[in-house]
């Protein structure tokens, strides 16, 4: 005999959509926190070399949590992307002298919340139950 669980509702799958969220930046500032310290600290006082080096802490960390939620690697490369995009892109216009350090940071952070968010909408079947 098998059961099944009734369907949840729109309200209770918005709020496993948006702790996941929560949960996926909570553990890039961890990464950032725990990771940062196994860096050389001359590579943290380079802009560019310092923005990569965040991104793959925030990724190391985004990744050992979606792991953990069992999601599949294809899913998992494409949020790992979307953590490294904005710094890449922004570190053209920082190498030619179009903008600072400061811009490639807080630029390239601001620009990866929103498009972690595009990810998950654009696979709601993955984070969207």
């Amino acid at each position: 005999m098998t059961t099944t669980a009734p369907p949840r509702s729109t309200t209770r799958k918005l709020a496993r959509f948006t702790s996941h969220y929560a949960e996926m930046v909570a553990a890039m500032l961890v990464g950032m926190v725990v990771l940062q310290p196994l860096w050389p600290p001359s590579w943290l006082v380079r802009p560019d070399a310092g923005a990569l080096v965040m991104a793959t802490d925030m990724t190391v960390a985004m990744t050992a949590a979606m792991l953990l939620r069992r999601h599949s690697w294809p899913r998992i490369a494409e949020m790992a992307a979307v953590m490294y995009l904005p710094f890449a892109a922004l570190l053209v216009p920082y190498w030619f002298g179009a903008v600072d350090g400061a811009t490639v940071m807080g630029t390239g952070h601001v620009v990866m919340f929103p498009l972690m968010l595009a990810a998950m909408v654009w696979r709601r079947a993955e984070y969207w139950h």
